[in-house]
């Protein structure tokens, strides 16, 4: 099971009723936090995850309300006991900011590593999660993130007894691996009956239209993307700033086809988000305009 929730949603500035965008991830114990704007530790506590237990920060890049609640975050898994690394992703220029940002923190009771992405597109494992960055259209360099939980094949037992498949090398072939045993080679082709489809959710924010988004997030479990302006005459800001607005948003959603599409990173003067909820579901109705603490779980397919 992904379990996936939006602690805040909010862009540019805190709201009494709205924290700055950060996204919290959480699978077979191992847990993300992607962005990480100013009030993200108290938002991580007021829906009921712990600071402690994040293995992994990306930064989508280095706007103040995407980076300015990190000297918190790591303040509060100092002050819980954590002794485990926490590694930080993001552009270039990762080591200079945190530097900068940290210097109110020092002496952390654990490590903080930092990887620095160059590449317009590139893949980072971090088990279970296989990490896709991909470059946005902002007025700095940004980046999405797409995260991947792949699933093993089905496993035949029927064939692999048919076979004479030692259960002793089941598990080995299983997860991919040619095994020779006793001057015979068992290849996995012997035990598995095709694949399975695993879980992707696809995160983007500040950026014009690009067709990348669609790219990465076909047919995903879950497309998270900014709707900082909901009115169309907002358009001219969209293109001065590069973000993208509510009707940008979706229309990229319709082609990339996810199971569901969520709104955030709203602009403070959108005060009312879900006033425009159905024009954009008649463009697709797996649409959702959110509000912070907005989660769902996501499961395998049978």
């Amino acid at each position: 099971m992904l379990d996936v929730c939006l602690l805040g949603t909010g862009g540019m500035v805190p709201l009494p009723n709205r924290f700055l965008t950060s996204l919290y991830v959480r699978m077979a114990g191992s847990n993300v936090l992607i962005d990480c704007g100013e009030g993200t530790q108290v938002a991580l506590r007021k829906f009921g995850f712990s600071s402690k237990n994040i293995d992994v920060i990306l930064l989508t890049h280095f706007h103040g309300d995407h980076i300015l609640g990190l000297p918190g975050i790591l303040m509060s898994m100092a002050n819980s006991d954590r002794t485990e690394p926490v590694e930080i992703i993001g552009p270039v220029g990762l080591s200079k900011y945190i530097s900068s940002l940290c210097i109110a923190c020092q002496d952390l009771p654990f490590e903080v590593k930092l990887t620095t992405i160059e590449k317009d597109q590139g893949e980072i494992i971090k088990d279970p999660y296989k990490i896709t960055y991909f470059k946005l259209d902002h007025r700095i360099k940004c980046y999405g993130y797409k995260l991947s939980i792949d699933r093993l094949p089905l496993f035949n037992k029927e064939k692999a007894e048919s076979l004479n498949v030692p259960m002793s090398i089941w598990k080995d072939l299983h997860h991919g691996n040619e095994v020779v045993l006793d001057g015979k080679k068992y290849t996995p082709d012997m035990v598995l009956d095709g694949g399975r489809t695993g879980l992707s959710i696809v995160y983007a924010t500040d950026t014009r239209p690009v067709s990348q988004i669609v790219n990465m997030a076909h047919d995903c479990d879950l497309l998270v993307l900014e709707g900082m302006y909901g009115d169309d005459e907002k358009m001219t800001n969209a293109l001065k700033y590069k973000h993208m607005t509510m009707l940008e948003s979706v229309n990229l959603a319709k082609l990339a086809n996810p199971k569901e599409f969520w709104l955030t990173h709203y602009s403070p003067s959108e005060v009312s988000p879900k006033k425009n909820l159905e024009k954009l579901q008649e463009i697709f109705p797996n649409t959702k305009i959110v509000k912070d603490g907005h989660s769902i779980s996501i499961n395998y397919e049978d």
